[in-house]
């Protein structure tokens, strides 16, 4: 398992930070070139999550194209909603059969690691040639120090917001503290225009705002030992301020899962909310004069930043995982490679409008940060985003949290009321106690 506290997560960074300072065409020419022969009549099965930007897939699916054009492999590509991807790779993996390669979401491959090809090689290929790779593609791609995943890249997530609407509660800029920003909520309901951010079992939008809200005030599930830390003063604060923000959410919040607050804001009925690019991608592209008017007026910005004194930003992740009982590891191998090669992720990233934010430092050369500017808040969404199972180690624990939803849960009912804060944490602790024993 690979732990990853602060101290590392910030060497790190550091680290990419430095390797910055050499010229990025000069990395990728210096690469030594990989490729996999894939075997004689191989066919690969690929499962994804069903795309929330219409690019995304369509770009996807016309890369796979070229993959089979130039290789010869037959490639199937099914989609499925998040909720839906996760159980059937999990069952994929406890029965031996299914797709050869699925892209999955957050740690789920972390769960079942010992089912998984080993994809070192490729790994440490794409690090050389467009590297570094993120401390969270690290976290995310690697088990033991064995490379379990590739990582694809991480969710966009900032806050989206109607900018007239908060210059309208009395604010030039968007808050960049808690403090302000729950007033900026507090204005926004007086002002009949809420806020609204999702408290169902919502693998992005939920887990994303949620983990960012306890971490931001010092809370956390399990401490750099991985012994569960959840029943501390810190989480308590964190949802005490969960109480005070949640009256000026837009009613039904508590069952919102991912679309929901799409649709509640391109239908005007919130001005603020915590997701992707998707919802501006979609007014932005709409031929509605009414959504090119919501895409003209609205912006996205950073997380407030807590007590803790630093970004606590947490985000949807996504591998690709090749199970071990492929007839193919080498067809799926390729595939991958070819992929993750700036041809084809570029292309891709552009015509998702960065709904992907990249893994790996190259691609922040992509011009898609830059051509739009209500895109650049999302650019370093991957570099900077705490891991799951922060502090402690990422492994079948911290996945069966997130996957159990523990700390939105807790949120929920605390900020709701339906229960106190203090049974709301002690709740939280005795469901994380069953995956960290």
């Amino acid at each position: 398992m690979t732990r990853i506290t602060r101290r590392h997560f910030l060497q790190a960074s550091a680290a990419a930070g430095a390797a910055l300072g050499a010229p990025m065409l000069a990395r990728e020419s210096m690469a030594q070139e990989l490729s996999f022969q894939p075997e004689p009549g191989a066919k690969l099965r690929v499962l994804r999550w069903k795309r929330f930007v219409q690019g995304d897939e369509d770009q996807w699916l016309a890369n796979t194209k070229k993959f089979i054009e130039k290789t010869g492999v037959e490639v199937t590509v099914d989609a499925e909603n998040w909720e839906d991807v996760r159980p059937k790779a999990a069952v994929a993996a406890n029965i031996g059969n299914g797709p050869d390669i699925i892209l999955s979401t957050n740690d789920d491959s972390h769960q079942y690691p010992g089912r998984l090809l080993d994809v070192g090689d490729l790994c440490e290929y794409l690090g050389k040639k467009y590297g570094p790779w993120y401390p969270s593609a690290l976290a995310y791609g690697k088990s033991g120090g064995r490379w379990i995943a590739v990582p694809l890249g991480s969710g966009g997530n900032c806050m989206n917001y109607r900018a007239s609407h908060v210059k309208a509660a009395g604010f030039k800029e968007f808050p960049k503290d808690t403090d302000s920003f729950l007033k900026l909520c507090q204005n926004l309901k007086k002002n009949g225009t809420p806020a609204g951010f999702a408290l169902g079992n919502a693998t992005g939008d939920a887990n994303g705002w949620c983990h960012w809200l306890l971490w931001a005030f010092g809370g956390r599930v399990v401490d750099e030992q991985n012994k569960v830390a959840i029943n501390s003063k810190e989480t308590a604060r964190a949802l005490e301020y969960a109480k005070a923000l949640y009256p000026t959410f837009i009613p039904g919040t508590l069952s919102w899962l991912d679309p929901n607050n799409n649709k509640a804001f391109l239908s005007g009925e919130i001005s603020l909310t915590a997701n992707g690019i998707s919802i501006y991608v979609a007014a932005k592209n709409s031929p509605d004069a009414k959504m090119q008017a919501i895409a003209k007026d609205m912006n996205h910005a950073a997380f407030p930043v807590g007590p803790v004194g630093r970004q606590t930003l947490s985000a949807l992740f996504f591998t690709c995982v090749i199970f071990k009982y492929t007839k193919y590891p080498n067809a799926a191998k390729e595939y991958l490679r070819f992929m993750m090669e700036k041809e084809q992720y570029e292309a891709w990233q552009k015509a998702s409008a960065s709904f992907v934010v990249q893994p790996l430092a190259f691609y922040e050369r992509n011009p898609v940060w830059t051509e739009d500017a209500k895109n650049t808040p999302f650019k370093y969404t991957c570099k900077n985003m705490l891991p799951n199972g922060y502090a402690g180690t990422m492994g079948a624990a911290s996945a069966g949290c997130m996957a159990d939803f523990v700390v939105v849960n807790m949120v929920a009912e605390a900020a709701s009321g339906n229960m106190s804060v203090k049974e709301a944490i002690e709740r939280a602790e005795k469901r994380a106690r069953r995956y960290y024993r």
